[in-house]
């Protein structure tokens, strides 16, 4: 394996800004469009509303309307998100992951009424990202990874329902490095190559649609730092140094990716 394995870690995003949703009444009024992020470390804004719509598409088969208590817990898992939101940003992390560890079964509750509703799984892709990102803060890494595993298939699917959202294909991006990260950490290179390739992947479409942005190349070469490491691929390894070396010179890397590229250059001794 290359000298700059070593360096394969997990990142995590600065303190969260999202916009809590509406509170659900009896019969809500349909949901506002979400507001779009301008970073990849800020996730899409939700504005989630779990009872039955006149805006939603044909509820699949499991959909099912949200009992009174439910809706009840639901209002206060957005009260409990919004004290969240609030303790993160002052760095209160201990006291953000119990409110957000407060809120997120109501909101699952919510997702699994009716999954065809992207507001409420925006929503909980939300909370449990932000969660992860205060456990990370807190160095507690088996639950920023728990909470990684099941929050990948809600963005995944907000990905899909919002191709054009570059700031949810990048987070999703950098959750899939993360993953790869911690597999690669402990030598299993099996396992984290597929999470390095459903990132390229991502990566790539970002750094396509914003090849300016540092934020969607940083994503994509770290993407290639880890996939190099892991696939037998022809031009990956050339690619993320060739890249790195760009970025280096322009003062866009950022500090997760600029030790490995600084060890493939040779600019740093392992």
């Amino acid at each position: 394996m290359a000298r700059y394995a070593k360096f394969a870690y997990l990142m995590f995003a600065a303190p969260l800004a999202l916009a809590a949703p509406a509170m659900a009444q009896q019969t809500p009024a349909a949901p506002a469009a979400p507001a779009q992020p301008t970073d990849a470390t800020t996730p899409a804004d939700t504005a989630a509303t779990p009872a039955t719509d006149a805006t939603t598409a044909t509820p699949a088969a499991t959909a099912r309307e949200m009992t009174p208590d439910e809706i009840a817990a639901f209002n206060q898992a957005v009260t409990d998100f919004t004290a969240g939101q609030s303790a993160q940003q002052a760095g209160d992390n201990a006291g953000a992951v119990a409110k957000y560890d407060a809120a997120i079964p109501a909101i699952r509750t919510a997702v699994e009424a009716d999954p065809s509703k992207i507001d409420n799984v925006n929503f909980l892709a939300n909370a449990l990202y932000a969660d992860a990102a205060a456990y990370g803060a807190m160095g507690q890494m088996d639950k920023v990874i728990s909470l990684y595993d099941e929050a990948l298939p809600y963005w995944r699917k907000v990905v899909e329902a919002k191709p054009e959202d570059t700031a949810s294909r990048n987070i999703l991006a950098g959750m899939l490095i993360q993953m790869g990260n911690q597999k690669l950490a402990v030598q299993d290179t099996d396992g984290a190559d597929p999470y390095y390739q459903e990132a390229l992947t991502l990566a790539r479409k970002s750094a396509a649609a914003q090849p300016t942005d540092a934020v969607s190349k940083n994503i994509l070469l770290s993407a290639l730092i880890g996939a190099s490491q892991t696939t037998t691929e022809e031009g990956l390894r050339d690619e993320a140094l060739n890249m790195g070396k760009a970025m280096m010179a322009d003062g866009t890397i950022d500090a997760t990716n600029r030790p490995s590229i600084e060890i493939m250059t040779g600019a740093k001794s392992g």
